[in-house]
């Protein structure tokens, strides 16, 4: 089994390492001396001009010299590192709430720091050791993305299940004082961290700012079939939740210009409240955690240029979650009006997980297809917005774009999730 270096998945042709002769299945094991453990110290030790790179190929050492001079991209694809796990038993841990049947990386739980730097994936820092945080300093792996949920250490022992967990102010405090940014999440559990103990949690992390890039509150996602007793957040819950959170924004957006701390766009639409300025969002930190998505989506819709039709009545069919819908349709109204085209938008209730899963990026396959079932008549094809499938373009439950199309009897073509990617999705052929 190999033990040393980071084997090469792909080659893209034309790039400097097909130039300098590196080979799908090459086991690069360091650069100017410097052992690779995975693809961070490849990206780490890289930076250089000159490089001397020794690799394995087919069970032979050799070595290669490699000139960067000013190339950006080396055009290597890695194999995956293996992944560290969670030893948490948390009370809302939505993989545990997951049914069988969906795609096996699903039922991973993550906690890896090099995941949190490369593609912003939460962890608790429950399992980081010395020699990990050392790295992080070194490296200077920034920003990292923490799940904090309560800064009271026996609350937040309990909501991850683990009483082992070290404290996690004194883990912030040492990412600060190592100039080490970090984003934080903290997942709202009514009758947990909800109320005085949210207060007490956002007043402890503004003494980190400003390596405390960002704070998002979100309400815990519970499916129907968890076994935890957790309550859903409900109108009320939101309400006063936005209510502290407000408080602390206008004091820091006041003190900094930035407000630091943001509910998810779930927290304003459960509460019926509308959404702060785009503005105020600054730089979007958290916006692949439902932060800023909404408010974002209408900006951008305000801006887009709208086709005009070559051809005459052209019909398609799309979907979105329940939460989302009024905006989409809104949007796609006007996308309808503007051109010889129509765009019909299917809310998919979201049966697999539950009702009160209301995103588009938590629907199913089959839920989709149950729910265009006997209206794509007329339509070209059906727009798949990208938040549904994974980088292979299957749903969670395994389901493809070809199921779909077969089960519908009509085209299923991927889509941006924004307003440019709806107006591409009816103007572009493919």
């Amino acid at each position: 089994m190999r033990t040393e270096g980071i084997q090469i998945d792909s080659i893209q042709p034309g790039s400097l390492a097909e130039k300098s002769d590196f080979r799908p299945g090459d086991i690069l094991l360091s650069i100017n001396s410097h052992k690779l453990r995975d693809v961070i110290d490849f990206m780490f030790y890289s930076a250089d001009e000159n490089l001397m790179m020794a690799i394995k190929r087919d069970g032979t050492d050799m070595t290669l010299t490699v000139g960067r001079r000013g190339c950006s991209e080396f055009g290597i694809d890695f194999r995956p590192f293996k992944v560290m796990t969670c030893r948490n038993n948390c009370v809302f841990c939505f993989v545990k709430q997951l049914p069988k049947g969906l795609r096996k990386t699903l039922y991973i739980k993550d906690e890896d720091y090099r995941l949190s730097f490369l593609y912003g994936n939460y962890i608790t820092l429950s399992n980081l050791r010395k020699e990990d945080k050392k790295r992080i300093v070194e490296q200077k792996l920034s920003p990292l993305y923490i799940s904090v949920h309560s800064t009271n250490k026996s609350l937040r022992n309990k909501l991850l299940g683990n009483v082992k967990n070290p404290d996690i102010l004194k883990e912030l405090k040492f990412f600060s004082d190592n100039k080490i940014r970090f984003n934080v999440q903290i997942v709202l559990c009514p009758g947990y961290n909800d109320g005085k103990e949210l207060q007490q949690t956002l007043g402890s992390l503004y003494k980190f700012y400003p390596y405390l890039l960002s704070v998002a509150v979100v309400p815990v996602g519970l499916t129907m079939h968890r076994k935890q007793q957790v309550r859903p957040v409900e109108k009320k819950d939101a309400e006063d939740a936005l209510r502290i959170i407000e408080a602390f924004r206008k004091r820091f957006l006041k003190k900094h210009g930035n407000p630091i701390i943001y509910g998810a766009d779930e927290l304003y639409l459960k509460a019926g409240l509308p959404f702060p300025p785009l503005r105020e969002y600054g730089e979007l930190h958290q916006v692949e955690n439902g932060v800023g998505m909404v408010p974002l989506f209408l900006s951008l819709a305000k801006k887009v240029k709208f086709p005009k039709s070559t051809r005459q009545k052209r019909k398609y069919l799309t979907f979105t979650g329940i939460s989302f819908y009024p905006f989409l349709k809104k949007f796609v109204d006007r996308v309808s009006e503007k051109g010889d085209v129509r765009i019909d938008v299917l809310p998919v209730e979201n049966k697999f997980f539950g009702t009160s899963i209301t995103v588009a990026g938590l629907l199913t396959g089959r839920d989709v297809i149950k729910a265009a079932l006997g209206i794509t008549d007329g339509h070209e094809a059906i727009l798949i917005p990208d938040v549904v499938l994974n980088e292979d373009n299957i749903f969670l439950d395994d389901v493809t774009l070809r199921d779909v199309e077969e089960a519908l009897g009509i085209p299923a073509k991927k889509i941006e999730s924004t307003p440019e990617g709806f107006v591409r999705g009816i103007t572009e052929e493919g």
